[in-house]
Order: C-alpha cells, then structure tokens, then sequence
C-alpha cells in the first residue's frame, strides 16, 4: 500500500495545491514558514480524520475560508482508492461538520477504513510523547495495539465503556440511587476488559523491546535504553481483579470515579534504570522517540507485512551528518518516507535519482522531481 499524492483546498496557508509522493522517500524543502509542515500535516489528516498538530479542527481552515477539504489517492493490491475529509467551519451555536469518505462512500471513521496506510509522524511538538502526562503514553500504545491487530482496537473502546457505566454507578451509589451490590456486574465486565487490554499493551511493548534497543544504540544514545510497561494492577484473573477493585471501592466512592485500572498505566521510557523524561536531555529525547518511531514502523512491518508511511518534520536539522547517514538508511531499508527540511544538504541522498523533491514557498508546491 502507498500514498500517491494529496490534494488540498483552503487548508492552513494552501488554498488549492497538490503534490505527488514517491514509493520511496520524498523530500519537502523550502524556507521556514513556508507550509512544510503544513504539507505533511495535511497527507496525515486525510489519512487519518484528524490533525497530528491540533485537536480543533477549525485551525485547519485557510485564513477567510468557511471549509477545508483534503483528498488522498492510495495505491492498494494494484488498485486505486480515494480517502477524503472536508471540515466546515460552524455558524454560531450550529455544530460543526466534519465529512469522510473512502472511495466516495462515506465513512464514520477512516482509521476503520481497511485501505487506510499506516502512518507514524515525528513532530517537534510530539515531545510531549516523552515529557508529558500518561495519558499520552497509553493512547499512543493503545493506537499501536490497532494497527498491529485492528480486532483488538474494540478491546480499549469496550474497556472504555464499561469504565463509563461503572463511574455512573458509583455518583448513583454517592448520591443514595443505589447501592454497592449493584457494582457486581460491572466489576466483573470491567475486569474482563481490563485484563484483556492489559495483554494487548504488554505484547505490543515486548514486541518494540529489542527493535527499540538496537535503534535508540544506532543513533548513539549512550546507556541502555528499554521500555518499561507498568500495569494499575497485579491480577492475574478476572477473580483477582475484582478483588482489587473491591479493596478500594471506598476511596472510589469518594473521589466519584474509579481510580484502578489500565487508565491508569504508564509506559516509561527508561535508560540505565532512570526516567528518560526526567534525567534525558532534550536531544536525547528526540533521538528516544525517533528510535521508537522507528521501532513501532519495524514491527509493523513484521507483523501486518506493510510497511508504515512516514512523515518527519524538522528532525534532520539537529542530527550530525553520521546520524543523518543512518536516519537515511534505515528509511531507505523499504516503504515510504517523507521528510520536511530547510535545507537539501541535511538529507542524505536527496539529490539523487528515484528521490522525489517537492519544493514548497508560501502557499505554492512545486514538483521539482516526478514520484516514481
């Protein structure tokens, strides 16, 4: 499966562009501001349905414009297919209106959709996978899960769910509309779900484990580098898990809402025993979520037998020219890549043949060099 291009109307600084991807790596270079990231961000929400920049839509839409719409062309088994999303920006007290579409059939979710890529994005901002909150850690695992088993992305929604219907529970039981004894059914459901995600989350982390480790050596990150799931809970059976549950109904009783549970996991990223996030330089980091970027498109590739599309932003800029070499030969090793840069010469290889370059100045896309 592959990106062929992407076309954009009144999105971000563009109000009508296209751009053809190669099969291989394309490089978008031009002057800061000019609408790279922009580009990428763009074949990211129409693959996808939503922005890896923003979670409001309307800062999508072009200055002046009412409704933004991004279409990509993809190439799947010797077949052709169309993803597209249009966002309308609403009228005061009106809900907005965001459309999607597979083949001009509309869809509820593109990330359901089985034509869709897979996609990995480095960002800058996307630091906050390293620094910030949990929460960030588990829906990113959690979105890994997905795509190595779609099946299994139902396991988090049901889990989800029942967290839901027990929370309500518990402001009833507050409030005197019921009682403990109702927790029961709910325990036992929440316990199912619980365990199940939790398998999901540890597979998925000792399958990153080594790729992880030999990737975060080869951009030479000194120390040992590994990841480290930390499960809520100990159980080991559905029996055991309520148990646990039961242990703190009362602390939950006060707070409202249940305090145990995979949402409440943590994934750390660790080297030599420490917190990366906490004893890691920022440059360090960077390198930390490149390797594991790398790691997840690795085993993605193992596992689904695709190998992910992947879009870099700004991320040759702060790298010597021997990691430069290796960020480029490990994307060259199979898929699609796509790397945003100010300058030409931070890429190596980028003047080459069978690299497509596509030169970007304010609002404008110029296909330098044709996608193979």
């Amino acid at each position: 499966m592959r990106v062929i291009g992407v076309e954009m109307r009144d999105f971000r600084t563009y109000a009508r562009a296209q751009a053809r991807l190669g099969a291989g790596l394309t490089v978008v270079h031009g002057p800061n501001g000019a609408g790279k990231s922009n580009l990428l961000e763009a074949v990211y929400f129409g693959c996808t349905g939503r922005s890896p920049r923003t979670r409001a839509d309307r800062e999508l839409v072009r200055f002046g414009a009412g409704a933004t719409r991004v279409t990509v062309s993809l190439e799947h088994e010797g077949r052709d297919h169309t993803l597209s999303v249009g966002y309308s920006v609403p009228a005061p007290g009106q809900p907005a209106v965001k459309r999607m579409s597979c083949d001009g059939a509309a869809v509820e979710r593109l990330l359901d959709v089985p034509v869709r890529p897979l996609i990995s994005v480095f960002l800058p901002d996307r630091l906050e996978l390293l620094k910030g909150p949990p929460a960030l850690r588990r829906a990113h695992l959690d979105q890994l899960v997905a795509g190595l088993w779609p099946a299994r992305a139902e396991t988090r929604r049901q889990y989800s769910r029942v967290l839901a219907q027990r929370n309500a529970l518990l402001a009833r039981i507050r409030a005197g509309a019921s009682s403990r004894s109702a927790l029961a059914v709910w325990d036992s459901e929440l316990a199912a779900a619980a365990l199940a995600l939790q398998a999901d989350r540890a597979r998925a982390v000792s399958l990153l484990a080594e790729p992880f480790r030999t990737r975060s050596e080869s951009l030479g990150l000194t120390g040992t580098l590994y990841l480290d799931y930390r499960p809520r809970s100990e159980a080991e059976t559905e029996q055991e898990f309520v148990a646990e549950l039961d242990a703190r109904l009362d602390s939950d009783l006060e707070r409202g809402f249940s305090g145990h549970g995979p949402h409440r996991d943590e994934l750390a990223i660790l080297r030599d025993g420490r917190e990366l996030r906490v004893y890691g330089s920022q440059g360090e980091q960077r390198l930390a979520l490149l390797a594991l970027l790398l790691a997840e498109r690795a085993v993605l590739a193992s596992e689904r037998g695709t190998t992910p599309l992947m879009l870099l932003d700004d991320v040759m800029s702060e790298l010597d020219a021997g990691r430069r070499e290796l960020l480029s030969s490990e994307l060259s090793s199979g898929g699609q890549s796509v790397i945003a840069t100010t300058d030409l010469g931070h890429v190596p290889g980028a003047t080459g043949a069978g690299v497509t370059r596509i030169a970007i100045s304010p609002g404008t896309v110029l296909q330098e060099a044709a996608a193979a």
